[in-house]
């Protein structure tokens, strides 16, 4: 073994043995130290009416200028429950509104009102820490979607106002493509106050805890570390609590009219899937994670840290893709507009994994419906016309039967190590293709140039 070789098994191993024997990493990965705002935390108090459809209250955000250079003048809010509504019209608002600012004072909505300018009371220099305030109104959609309702029950998915990212590019300020995901967060702390109605159950992204609050009202505290988003349900949920043999706990939450079989699947899956990919990438950091489970959903399912929405049926769900988004866009974090297959293929991947499947054959599912297209292509391509269709055979399932195929040229115990080592070094941080691309090559040993341009897959793409 080479001196140079020598030195990455060690720095291999050190790593593993801190992941194992004290479960969490704590760093943020290198490459999170050019992005600002960071350090961010958010104190959310809101109030619900009577079925948790209109939510009013105030929000202040907390941030460092973690960045070099200028002094920071601006930020940006991104305002994603408006991205299916853009700036309403007569008669019908946005579903998110903002107002009476602290800290600043806001220009007109921009990005089809899912983006607001705030201009700084005072420059902040770099390392330096302030905060802007404002009052909050949030009006859950009337249709079924991740911010949205359907009968009794109300659905906050992307809903909270959250901070964009600056990096050396600038501003990050992704339009909502109308499928998919355009997000990008980095890893801040919540603390959300919910005051609502007795009767609804109120599940949330965090550790919760409920007390009693006014007359027929309660209230539901939520705390989250290192979350990249925020969010919650509302309804008369059936429930159910059980903690995982590795020490999750895993709070199910289903409506009225879900399958008693898939709320048992759901729940046992889940909770294998949460301790099996513990083991691969590393330890859940978050200690609850909250799984709202209903057959309606017409829009699928969808993740956020420690929150899940499920699609749920009497045989099937998808808890355990979901889950896997646990660590690949929640611990370790991408831009999903620029780079959506480090998070969809890596999730796909993973519960490949879970089920024993290999990938053999797996591209018998992949067609490529553009020649330009690619595993690594951005929302703006596939958004451009003549449309999505395809995105899903490539990001997913191209995607992860590319990983597949990595494992093979790897090696599957190399594989796994590589993955959480990689995990480990980006852990409340930001993956990038190009950081990814170099962890394989390392891991590998051998040129890996061939294998990236019969795959398709890019440092940078369009």
């Amino acid at each position: 073994m080479t001196s140079t070789r020598r030195r990455l098994w060690l720095v291999e191993l050190l790593a593993l043995i801190a992941t194992t024997l004290l479960g969490v990493p704590t760093a943020h990965g290198a490459e999170g130290t050019s992005r600002t705002p960071d350090r961010i935390g958010y104190d959310v108090a809101l109030r619900s009416d009577a079925t948790g459809t209109n939510w009013t209250g105030r929000e202040r955000i907390s941030f460092t200028h973690t960045g070099t250079g200028p002094a920071l003048r601006e930020v940006y809010v991104r305002l994603w429950g408006n991205g299916a509504d853009g700036c309403g019209g007569p008669g019908s608002p946005s579903p998110v509104r903002v107002s009476r600012f602290e800290g600043g004072t806001a220009d007109a909505p921009s990005v089809n009102c899912t983006a607001l300018r705030i201009g700084l009371t005072h420059p902040l220099a770099p390392g330096a820490r302030t905060s802007v305030s404002f009052d909050v109104s949030l009006t859950v959609p009337d249709r079924m979607a991740r911010f949205g309702r359907g009968g009794a029950y109300r659905y906050l998915g992307n809903a909270l106002p959250v901070l964009s990212v600056r990096d050396e590019a600038g501003w990050q300020l992704a339009p909502d493509v109308g499928f998919g995901e355009s997000y990008f967060t980095l890893a801040a702390d919540f603390r959300v106050v919910l005051d609502h109605p007795s009767e609804l159950s109120v599940p949330a992204t965090g550790t919760t805890t409920t007390r009693p609050g006014a007359a027929g009202r309660s209230v539901t505290v939520s705390t989250a570390h290192h979350v990249r988003d925020f969010a919650w349900a509302a309804g008369p949920f059936h429930t159910a609590t059980a903690t995982s043999p590795g020490g999750v706990t895993l709070r199910a939450y289903w409506t009225a009219d879900t399958d008693a079989g898939g709320v048992t699947l759901a729940r046992n899956e889940g909770a294998r899937a949460v301790d099996t990919f513990g083991e691969r990438f590393g330890r859940y950091p978050y200690g609850e994670l909250d799984i709202v489970l209903s057959p309606d959903f017409t829009f699928g399912s969808m993740e956020y840290p420690g929150f899940m929405l499920v699609w749920a049926g009497p045989d099937d769900s998808a808890v355990v893709h979901e889950i896997a988004h646990q660590w690949w866009y929640g611990i370790v974090g991408n831009d999903e507009y620029t780079s959506p297959w480090l998070d969809e293929a890596f999730a796909t991947y993973a519960q490949d994994l879970f089920y024993g499947e290999n990938g053999e054959g797996c591209w018998a599912d992949v067609y490529w419906p553009r020649p330009d297209a690619a595993i690594t292509s951005t929302m703006g391509f596939w958004a451009r016309p003549p449309g999505n269709n395809g995105w899903t055979a490539v990001v997913y399932r191209a995607g992860s039967c590319a990983l597949h195929d990595l494992e093979r040229e790897l090696g599957s115990p190399a594989m796994e190590r590589t993955l959480r080592r990689y995990a480990c070094d980006h852990w409340y941080g930001v993956s990038t293709n190009a950081a990814f691309m170099r962890a394989a090559q390392a891991a590998s040993g051998r040129d890996l140039t061939q294998f990236w341009a019969e795959h398709r897959i890019r440092a940078q793409d369009s």
